[in-house]
This record gives C-alpha cells, sequence and structure tokens, in this order.
C-alpha cells in the first residue's frame, strides 16, 4: 500500500510552485482545445502573409503536435520548453486575446506615414517597402 502512494503521488503533481496558480488535472485537454481555437482565429481573422500569423501557427502547430503525441504533462512541459502545463494554458489564454487585439490594430498594413530617413539604422535593418 505504501509503494502505490508514493507512485501515485510522484505521478500527480500536487502544486505548481507558482502562486495563484492552482493545479490544472485537465490541462493538456484544455490545452488542446486552445491550439485549436488559435489556429480557427488566425486563419479567420488575419491575413495569411503577415508575418504575426506565420509565426503564431508555427509555434502554435508545432506545441499541439506534442501535446497530441505526448499525455504525460512532465513529458510536454520539457518537450515544449516554456514553463509548466498549466502557465502555457494561461500563454494560450493571452494569445487569443491578442489575436482579437492585433486583428483590431491591423498590424500588417503599411505604415500612415511613412518612416523617418534612418529611423531602422540603429538597428541594421532595411525599411520595409511594398
Amino acid at each position: 500500500m505504501r509503494i502505490a502512494r508514493v507512485l501515485f503521488q510522484a505521478s500527480h503533481k500536487v502544486t505548481t510552485g507558482i502562486v495563484g496558480v492552482p493545479v490544472n488535472p485537465a490541462a493538456r485537454a484544455q490545452l488542446i482545445g486552445l491550439y485549436k481555437q488559435t489556429l480557427d482565429e488566425l486563419k479567420a481573422r488575419i491575413p495569411e502573409k503577415a508575418v504575426y500569423r506565420q509565426s503564431v501557427e508555427a509555434i502554435t502547430s508545432y506545441r499541439l503536435n506534442i501535446l497530441e503525441q505526448n499525455e504525460d504533462p512532465s513529458l510536454i512541459e520539457k518537450l515544449i520548453n516554456a514553463g509548466q502545463i498549466e502557465e502555457l494554458v494561461g500563454q494560450a489564454e493571452d494569445e487569443i486575446r491578442l489575436i482579437a487585439k492585433m486583428a483590431e490594430w491591423k498590424a500588417w498594413e503599411p505604415l500612415e506615414e511613412p518612416a523617418p530617413p534612418r529611423q531602422w539604422e540603429y538597428f541594421k535593418k532595411a525599411a520595409l517597402t511594398e
């Protein structure tokens, strides 16, 4: 009986160790749903050529693939390497809210006013022209 208790405790997270972030036993399923929602929102609201969409799609698809191939939360956390699975849920929820803001801001459109000369020299990048 004692060995079974130790094994059970080892396989089930008791705390995240982060104040205000409780353990979420359904985090994997929730995260899969959030990542699918993220991809749907991107396709519906952000143009295909927008760098933001391309970046978020790549990261989200990569993470979704890991989630679909693995069930162990600690392995998922290790493979994604971006915090605990409960933190990933928060990040995914934030990303969905950001998609709405990016669609509102239309950050992919050209600037209303051209950038001043030499504005991007500090970053050693040429200004984008379309």
